[in-house]
């Protein structure tokens, strides 16, 4: 199983070698290829994403992926700038369909923005189309009419997409095998746009293929309120490119620590990028103290979704609950009663618990 590996910038290299640790302690046929990506890449190529790198992941069945971004490179050209990197891969890859679980381990329950009883027994899915909307619609560009200065941009999907993208989330939901049955949720804003009339017309059409999902449609406002209130009533969510970027951040909150949160990022064969939802964090980065758990956790979607390992995913998931249950805490998630721990004692904590 061949797995590119990019730890990127910042704390990506310390986060991505406690993943490393736990995968080397399951004793499958990993082939690890690291290669460098980001400011790292910049540093050593003039390029945030090196074509040797490209060829590297073109040939690996995943890619475990760290974080890029260094405020040293702020002043470059845009396409110069670690974050084009990522940027990239997507495009490079045909990477999708993005996923993001929003789950709440109870022992964390306390430490999220909202009521403990609130979001106790959280276990969502965002699904988020990756590649369209108006993130990438043309026309777009900033022109001057009438004397001044407008900006604009094109949302657009095409049938296609949308079809792909909710193949994605119906499967993923049957797949959840939930208590109360799969339940997908499409949101959008056909009230008021075209193209969500379009993707809401396609969603219902698809999820005939589907009749053991349930489907059910929200405008984009209302989902926003109801993550607050009652986030508890989603299983997934499947969304557009721009609506998914706004309320994937939203649900990365109610679990206590964006530390905590994996995702994935799949082409439409099931080869993905797997990474943390955060940053680069570059004013912790070298100190030891950085969470490794979305990263680990990133590595067992790793194995769930691209390397057909689901057992070794299920074990790791396991790892990390038992780890948390002990009352081991890195910084982020550090509460009163509990044991302060650094970024390679978790990860030694995780591989003992497997």
């Amino acid at each position: 199983m061949k797995v590119a590996v990019l730890p990127g910038d910042g704390i990506g290299p310390e986060i991505i070698a406690e993943a490393l640790k736990v995968l080397r302690a399951l004793d499958l046929p990993f082939e690890f290829r690291e290669a460098p990506v980001g400011g790292a890449a910049y540093a050593a190529t003039g390029e945030p994403l090196p074509p040797e790198t490209l060829r590297t992941v073109k040939d690996a069945a995943a890619i475990l992926f760290g974080a890029v971004g260094d405020p040293r490179y702020d002043a470059l050209p845009r396409a110069k700038r670690p974050e084009q990197a990522i940027l990239g891969l997507r495009k490079e890859l045909g990477l999708f369909a993005n996923l993001r679980p929003a789950q709440v381990y109870p022992e964390l329950a306390g430490a999220s923005a909202l009521k403990a009883e609130v979001v106790t027994g959280l276990d969502m899915l965002i699904v988020r189309e990756l590649t369209g909307d108006i993130y990438f619609g043309e026309p777009k560009g900033i022109r001057t009419t009438d004397g001044e200065r407008e900006g604009f941009d094109t949302m657009r999907y095409r049938e296609s997409e949308i079809r792909r993208i909710a193949r994605v989330a119906f499967e993923a939901a049957r797949n959840r095998k939930k208590s109360g049955g799969a339940r997908v949720c499409s949101v959008d804003k056909a009230n008021v746009l075209e193209t969500s009339q379009l993707w809401r017309e396609v969603l219902t059409q698809e999820g005939k293929n589907f009749p053991d999902v349930a489907l059910s449609h929200m405008y984009v406002d209302n989902c926003a309120m109801q993550l607050v209130r009652n986030p508890k009533q989603f299983d997934v969510i499947v969304t557009g490119n721009l609506f998914g970027d706004i309320l994937s951040d939203e649900a990365s909150m109610l679990t206590g620590s964006i530390g905590m949160l994996p995702s994935a990022s799949l082409d439409e064969r099931g080869k993905g990028l797997y990474e943390p939802i955060h940053g680069s964090a570059p004013d912790i980065a070298g100190r030891g103290v950085a969470n490794p758990l979305a990263t680990i956790l990133s590595a067992a979607m790793m194995l769930r979704y691209s390397l057909q390992q689901p057992a070794a995913a299920a074990r790791i998931e396991a790892a990390v609950g038992k780890v948390l249950r002990a009352g081991l805490r890195t910084a982020d998630i550090y509460a009163p009663g509990t044991r302060k721990a650094g970024t390679a004692e978790m990860g030694d904590a995780v591989v003992a618990a497997l």
